[in-house]
């Protein structure tokens, strides 16, 4: 089964569609789905994803709180919980690549994504690509 990350812009252009990439991230998302594949996220991910629904995106609490619901309870979406050997690996990442823009959340989501055998991610943030995975959303 094929797993592709979904990672909080993903997420964000899926629910908001005045992002730029929403349409392009609701063809693959259903696509992926139509084809049995599998999403991935993490914990650190969905804690992200409510902040930037509150704001900047200014999502209504109704709605943001039904997305996150969908999320969790949809049987195409897989949620880690980043326990204690991921974080130690996540901030070890981040310490070895001081001449990079990753935020904890990165390297924890490339930790799990190298873990996983996971290559591409539904993203548009660049950093991915830097990290050597396919970033879908471009």
């Amino acid at each position: 089964m094929i797993e592709i990350f979904v990672d909080t812009s993903g997420w964000g252009n899926l629910i908001d569609p005045t992002q730029p990439y929403h349409g392009i991230a609701s063809s693959i998302y259903r696509s992926e789905r139509q084809k049995g594949s599998k999403f991935v996220t993490t914990n650190y991910i969905i804690a992200e994803l409510v902040a930037l629904m509150i704001s900047p995106l200014r999502i209504p609490r109704p709605k943001a709180v039904s997305f996150i619901e969908g999320v969790k309870t949809s049987p195409f979406v897989e949620i880690l919980n980043i326990h204690a050997k991921l974080d130690e690996d996540a901030w070890d990442l981040f310490r070895k690549h001081q001449d990079k823009a990753w935020s904890l959340v990165d390297c924890a989501t490339f930790a799990v994504m190298k873990q996983r055998g996971i290559t591409s991610a539904l993203t548009s943030d660049h950093h991915f690509e830097q990290a050597g995975f396919v970033r879908l959303l471009k």
